[in-house]
């Protein structure tokens, strides 16, 4: 071809990167799911570990440590799409937003270890440590998924194409006739 390039060359290199965009707003979307689960967990949690009952205190403590095994896994999952966004063509803004992720999601593991490990102790003490590391680990799970559900914001994503993918969402669709 004159000139040297080649214009269906360019369409399917714009068509993969959107489409490996596209993969990653779904990953995306899927770990925001697990976050929503990850906030009712701790929000459970502090609700059975308020309960005078040792039994509901148990269901407390038991959620708490699964929240850690689900904070974690997110955790790693951000640091995983992390690790791919280095190996592909740079998408700035998706790049932040997933930067952001992980770090919100190391901090809510975080909280979310400290809250276990001082709950399981046996000074009062502590478990009153252990009991406010709690809803400090909610306070995170909640920004983590409302950071999931928005989405990177940024150039690529016009206001048209973002109201047709909320529309199908049915999370953010809820969201958005709530007010």
């Amino acid at each position: 071809m004159p000139g040297g390039r080649n214009p269906s060359r360019a369409a399917a290199g714009r068509d993969a990167a959107a489409a490996r965009n596209d993969d990653r707003l779904q990953v995306l979307r899927k770990l925001g799911g697990q976050a929503h689960q990850l906030r009712a967990a701790l929000r459970g949690a502090d609700h059975f570990l308020a309960c005078a009952d040792e039994a509901d205190r148990n269901t407390g403590s038991w959620l708490v440590s699964c929240a850690v095994g689900q904070a974690s896994e997110l955790a790693a999952d951000l640091d995983g799409i992390g690790r791919t966004l280095k190996e592909q063509p740079p998408d700035p803004w998706l790049a932040t937003h997933v930067q952001s992720l992980r770090t919100r999601a190391h901090q809510l593991h975080a909280a979310a270890r400290a809250a276990d490990h001082f709950l399981e102790q046996d000074t009062n003490e502590d478990r009153d440590t252990g009991s406010w590391l709690i809803p400090c680990a909610l306070g995170l799970a909640e920004k983590l998924a409302a950071e999931l559900d928005d989405g990177p914001v940024g150039p690529k994503r016009g206001a048209a194409e973002a109201t047709v993918i909320d529309a199908v969402d049915p999370v953010r669709s809820a969201s958005m006739m709530r007010g």
